[in-house]
């Protein structure tokens, strides 16, 4: 949706608005593929959801019973989004929260002349998802695959452990994708020495051989942990 859909839904109190949350260690951003009818960021429950270019699909649960895999095609402007893919492992596993209401429930503040129906008890069940896939990535969007949080009991994504802190990789393995001279200890003290050259399996050892800004072949899941790794 447009910022211009976005505005547009506004003048129509029975039109649903639509929200998103994703829940990130230490910090929740939230977004909404519109403005309000001052073009500014939407207000929903006391919290400010950023204009953002979206678009999400498949969220109905199929008629066959099979599980939803909704998609979510996201603006990726100034590299943002793939920012936050190198930085949390492509958000695997990062819990996505879909929030929605009737526009004419939303804060007062989004409206020029308030609102006299506002009523931050009015929502729909909120909906939570599981990042499980990122679909595709181009310079100005990305796309990631969802599934439901059961997906992540009882079995393993992608068909391995799925562990917040440490690195499931073999070092200098083809997962781990290291081929260079020797850098650092376990416990991530610089060496020079091939013997002493061990990673200490942790989002900073990886760092360390890959530089803090590269993309980080990381071989577990920093983005399900309560606080962020290093």
């Amino acid at each position: 949706m447009s910022a211009l859909q976005g505005q547009l839904a506004l003048a129509n109190g029975m039109s649903i608005w639509e929200g998103f949350e994703l829940v990130l260690p230490g910090q929740t951003i939230r977004f909404h593929a519109g403005t309000n009818e001052m073009l500014n960021s939407v207000v929903w429950q006391g919290n400010v959801y950023t204009p953002w270019p979206l678009n999400g699909t498949e969220f109905a649960t199929p008629s066959q019973g099979s599980p939803a895999r909704p998609k979510l095609q996201v603006g990726n402007f100034g590299g943002t989004i793939s920012a936050l893919c190198r930085q949390y492992e492509d958000l695997l596993a990062v819990k996505l929260k879909r929030r929605r209401t009737l526009v004419k429930y939303l804060d007062a503040v989004n409206f020029s002349a308030g609102n006299p129906t506002a009523n931050p008890a009015e929502e729909y069940p909120v909906e939570t998802w599981i990042i499980t896939r990122k679909a595709n990535e181009t310079p100005t969007a990305i796309e990631f695959e969802l599934g439901s949080p059961l997906d992540l009991q009882g079995v393993k994504l992608p068909r391995r452990q799925v562990v917040a802190g440490t690195c499931l990789w073999a070092y200098r393995s083809g997962e781990c994708g290291y081929g260079g001279g020797p850098v650092a200890d376990y416990a991530d003290n610089p060496t020079s020495d091939p013997a002493k050259d061990q990673c200490s399996r942790t989002m900073r050892g990886c760092k360390k051989r890959f530089g803090a800004n590269g993309e980080l072949p990381f071989g577990g899941f920093p983005g399900i942990a309560r606080v962020p790794r290093l």
